[in-house]
């Protein structure tokens, strides 16, 4: 791949064209808002100017709604030699594709699974796609040529490929992606006329569920516009659970023992479930999950702070395989809790008070 058109510059798009254009690959960009386009061209993704001719890879990231009307217009008018997308539904898209009666043998789905809370071309970085999956949907008719093209665009993000039907990739996202962002922001919303004195008790368990409610909503209103049955089965289904769930609850304040017991017997089930369907998600480098031991270190809020406790772990011998931080609330101060392997948790722990940090039970 010598040459590339990237037409969307948001924060996939721009960061695409970053990663090709640090790569050698001469990028050329292309959006609605002209202004976006320079930006991301300023910030070195390549050059805002048309192409002289048609280029070897044609990359779309724009919204799902206009997906299949770029698409459309860039093949019709033969900008490249091979077409992709990166939007985050896959069928719906196709199937405008085939009812337009096009030649979609140079076209390939594609959807990097990867992205950040904030949007738009100044989020953009280089390295947004490494280690991350990659998932192509070519079809019997997709061209060698085209899928070479897809798989040599994910080795220059540094992403790994994976395969899949289009309305697989749309039903598993619905799961993996979709849900989460809608019960995050359910969650979210309750805050919002909660207590101060509530709000202030905020540690780590609500900023870690309520994270990625701080996404941009005309976004996600535009992909859950893109995918909503599959969106709404799964949400039918935690629906369901969070109607046992309260009846389960609602038990547990009966003066009846045996209710009692039924409710309580109800909400172990879905936390049980839950740690089943948890141990599932694939842990560090995409291998199985690990259970690592946590060894908590009271931290200051100083510059320096982080890199001294990483580097007093490295004299150690010991890998940090994880890292979260929970902070105090009002105080210059937090825990970093450092995720090891359990047979080096004691090691550290000892290593680390011996150079004078103080430890704390998780």
């Amino acid at each position: 791949m010598r040459t590339a058109l990237v037409i969307g510059t948001g924060l996939i798009g721009t960061s695409a064209a970053l990663a090709l254009a640090g790569r050698g690959v001469a990028v050329h960009l292309r959006d609605h808002d002209p202004a976006r386009a320079r930006t991301a061209a300023a910030l070195g993704a390549g050059t805002d100017e048309a192409p002289e001719g048609p280029v070897d890879l044609v990359l779309v990231a724009v919204p799902p709604a206009h997906v299949a009307a770029t698409l459309a217009e860039a093949i019709t008018a033969g900008l490249g030699r091979g077409y992709l997308d990166v939007a985050s539904v896959k069928g719906g898209p196709k199937r405008e594709l085939e009812a337009l009666g096009l030649d979609l043998t140079a076209y390939l789905g594609t959807h990097p699974m990867s992205g950040k809370e904030r949007s738009g071309p100044l989020a953009a970085t280089a390295d947004l796609f490494e280690g991350r999956p990659w998932v192509l949907t070519p079809t019997r008719d997709t061209d060698t040529e085209v899928l070479n093209l897809a798989l040599e665009l994910v080795a220059l993000c540094r992403a790994v490929p994976v395969v899949m039907d289009a309305d697989a990739h749309d039903r598993a996202v619905a799961l993996v992606s979709h849900t989460p962002q809608l019960v995050s922001s359910m969650v979210a919303a309750r805050l919002e006329e909660a207590d101060e004195t509530a709000v202030r008790l905020c540690g780590q368990g609500i900023r870690d569920v309520t994270r990625i409610a701080a996404s941009d909503p005309r976004m996600w209103v535009e992909i859950l516009s893109a995918n909503p049955g599959p969106v709404a089965d799964v949400l039918s289904g935690v629906a369901a659970d969070l109607d046992e769930t309260v009846r389960a609850l609602r038990a547990l304040q009966s003066a009846d023992e045996d209710k009692r017991r039924d409710g309580a017997s109800g909400v172990e089930d879905v936390l049980r479930r839950g740690n089943a369907g948890r141990s599932r998600v694939p842990g560090k480098h995409g291998a199985a999950p690990t259970v690592y031991e946590t060894v908590a270190v009271l931290i200051s809020d100083q510059p320096g702070e982080l890199a001294r406790i990483f580097a007093d772990a490295g004299r150690a011998g010991v890998n940090i395989e994880d890292v979260r931080i929970e902070h105090a609330t009002g105080q210059q101060a937090g825990l970093v809790q450092l995720m090891v392997e359990p047979s080096a948790a004691p090691l550290l722990g000892k290593a680390l008070q011996d150079r004078g940090w103080s430890l704390r039970t998780t």
